[in-house]
């Protein structure tokens, strides 16, 4: 009998390195170099994607980053964030501050064998589509259009006569497009909608309702579902916050419908609501800068963003650049709590820098878009109820019919509860009336809402506008409407919560 000798390999041969250099990602946690901020300083060999990774995990766990140094040149990712709780305040929850370092190399780590997997599996998939966060049993659908008022219950309604109870859903909608993302089960099993032919007959429902627009050149319309897919996941769990891997999914949808573009007009009712919208878009543009240079010595590209400051700013920026293709080798972020100033030196994938006017234009575009997509000048109201196939329709119904608009929706199900936030503007442009909102609080029983004004400029008298006090007598002759649609939302509400059906 012939002897067969194999080769011997050790299985520690894989972390020599790590032993020889130390762990290929170290990440510092410092809470006494400054006095009001925490200082998350993070050392590791650099990958493509990396420092996405790493700004994910930070906004998801709803972090303030209030200044920021990157370098990754060289092949090493070298980064400083100073970052403060939702609170304002310093990290001091020892959890907290684990999580962050825990998460960080468990992110890193994962994300080497991840692409390593993927590369031998399926070397032709998307590289700049990332997995949806595992949603148990549970079918996502996405949905890309051009958007019109109305157009959020139409799909909820279809989803009802589809006999499909919406778990959850996050929608966006800017410079009239539309992209939604929605977790869906069967309302009578419970269970995920996995056959080919309804999946099929779903898709062709919606893509119907979506493409029912006055806009001619509208030819971006998608609707797709996708499979549960939890390897891969690489962003922490965040508190009362929406993972950012959907965020990013809900950025690229907006991109491929070109949101960066102004919308088709024509003289028509519709037209002329997108319009005052496009007109609100570009009062909240002025405040946004974004200008590009070019660094001859190094051969890099300089972009330099001047905008208001906000929560989740910097991922939005890195996302936009890292789905383009562009490569960010330095990078410098700093806010002084009413304006933000980002910079960062970037190449395209390929290594070359932004030589012409038109691509550089487009990363402009691009980059604005990103900033103010998720900017909402309206009012959230935030309900809360117990689930049921259907509810979803019948909110979103009786705030059409009765002239709001919504531009933004976050859906979530906790148990048999329903979670809502919608983001709400009138249908003809104009500002809502915060009195009216208040008295539909006040007279909506059987749904608990809440109501936010997320945009000052939405309630307060600017120095151009005529004083509430100058004009006593026109505010009696409305009253009359926003009685009627108090009424009709109580009724409504109060008729639909007799038949309330918990979701298991």
């Amino acid at each position: 009998m012939q002897k067969v000798c194999w080769p011997y390999f050790d299985p520690d041969f894989d972390n020599l390195g790590e032993r020889i250099y130390g762990p290929p990602c170290r990440v510092y946690i410092d809470n006494d170099s400054i006095q009001d901020c925490t200082v998350v300083k993070v050392n590791s060999e650099n990958k493509q994607g990396l420092l996405l990774e790493v700004v994910q995990i930070l906004t998801d766990m709803n972090l303030i980053i209030i200044k920021s140094y990157i370098s990754s040149d060289g092949g090493w990712f070298m980064d400083v964030f100073h970052v403060k709780d939702e609170h304002g305040n310093k990290l001091t929850d020892k959890s907290v501050i684990n999580h962050i370092t825990h998460a960080i190399g468990t992110s890193r780590r994962e994300s080497d064998f991840i692409k390593a997997s993927e590369a031998s599996n399926n070397p032709n998939s998307n590289v700049l589509e990332p997995p949806l966060a595992d949603h148990g049993e549970h079918t996502a659908i996405e949905m890309t259009g051009t958007d019109r008022p109305g157009l959020f219950s139409e799909i909820f309604a279809a989803f009802a006569d589809l006999h499909c109870n919406v778990l959850e859903a996050h929608a966006w909608s800017h410079n009239a497009r539309l992209a939604c993302i929605a977790y869906v089960s069967d309302d009578n099993t419970h269970a995920p909608i996995d056959d080919p032919s309804r999946l099929a007959s779903i898709e062709d429902h919606l893509s119907t309702v979506i493409r029912a627009t006055a806009d001619p050149a509208s030819n971006s319309t998608h609707v797709g579902h996708k499979e549960n897919e939890t390897d891969g996941f690489l962003a922490g769990q965040g508190k009362g916050c929406m993972n950012s891997n959907v965020e990013r999914r809900l950025h690229q949808l907006m991109l491929s419908v070109r949101d960066f573009d102004e919308p088709f007009c024509e003289p028509s009712p519709l037209s002329l609501f997108s319009s005052k919208l496009l007109y609100g878009d570009q009062k909240e543009r002025k405040t946004t800068i974004v200008s590009i240079g070019n660094c001859e010595e190094r051969g890099y590209s300089i972009v330099t963003v001047k905008s208001k400051d906000r929560r989740r700013l910097m991922f939005d920026t890195i996302c936009t650049l890292v789905d383009m293709q562009y490569v960010i080798f330095h990078a410098a972020l700093r806010s002084d709590g009413a304006d933000a100033f980002q910079e960062y030196f970037i190449r395209h994938i390929d290594g070359r820098a932004l030589n012409t006017e038109g691509e550089k234009e487009r990363v402009i575009k691009c980059l604005e878009a990103a900033i103010e997509r998720r900017v909402c000048e309206g009012v959230k109201l935030e309900l809360c109820a117990e689930n049921r196939v259907g509810l979803l329709s019948d909110i979103t119904r009786v705030l059409r019919e009765n002239g709001l608009t919504v531009v933004r929706a976050d859906v979530e199900t906790h148990g048999q509860k329903s979670l809502n936030a919608f983001y709400v503007r009138d249908i003809s442009g104009n500002k809502i009336d915060m009195e009216f909102v208040e008295s539909v609080k006040k007279e909506m029983r059987p749904i608990h809402l809440e109501v936010k004004n997320e945009d000052a400029r939405t309630d307060i008298v600017g120095p151009d506008d005529p004083p509430s006090s100058a004009a006593p007598q026109p505010q009696p002759q409305p009253q009359p409407h926003r009685l009627s649609l108090g009424d009709i939302l109580r009724s409504q509400m109060e008729r639909l919560s007799l038949n309330f059906v918990p979701t298991k």
